[in-house]
């Protein structure tokens, strides 16, 4: 993937992200930029969504305004340190996941059904749940719990912002 001004390479492994604190991470640059460039579905039809790193999410303002939440993490706990699993392994962590999710959302409507998807296809689709209304905090706990390199979370800007967790 040819780098850009507007797609920033990672190689040393430390960068700032808008309104976050400079990190530091163990995950290899380039796994680093296939999330940065992943598509972050959730929802279906008319009400879907569609979030990419960094980019503003007129559908995610707008599930903002309808809800009244002012966050959200996009999570998965599909292939643990980004370590293919079974997918039957895979789906029996996304079910943990969800009723974990549900300790934390205020109803079933903030949990949306989604899918991060590789726009290369070299890696494949990985069941995901967009959560309206979990703070940066909650989102980095849970990402953690389920051994996952990062999570997407967004505050009431509507940016997702890729968060590194190790």
């Amino acid at each position: 993937m040819k780098k850009s001004a507007e797609t920033p390479h990672w190689g040393d492994q430390r960068f700032e992200q808008p309104g976050f604190e400079k990190q530091e991470s163990k995950i290899p640059a380039d796994v680093i930029d296939a999330y940065r460039s992943a598509h972050y579905q959730a929802g279906i039809g008319r009400n879907s969504v569609t979030l990419r790193v960094d980019h503003y999410s007129e559908s995610l303002s707008r599930l903002f305004s309808a809800s009244d939440h002012r966050g959200a993490a996009f999570i998965t706990a599909c292939n643990p340190g980004g370590v293919r699993q079974r997918p039957q392994e895979n789906r029996a962590a996304c079910e943990r996941l969800r009723e974990r999710l549900n300790q934390y959302v205020s109803g079933p409507d903030d949990i949306i059904e989604g899918m991060g998807l590789d726009p290369s296809g070299d890696w494949p689709g990985e069941e995901s749940f967009l959560a309206l209304g979990l703070d940066l905090e909650v989102s980095r706990t849970l990402g953690a719990e389920f051994q996952q390199n990062a999570v997407l979370w967004a505050n009431a800007d509507a940016i997702p912002r890729l968060i590194l967790l190790r």
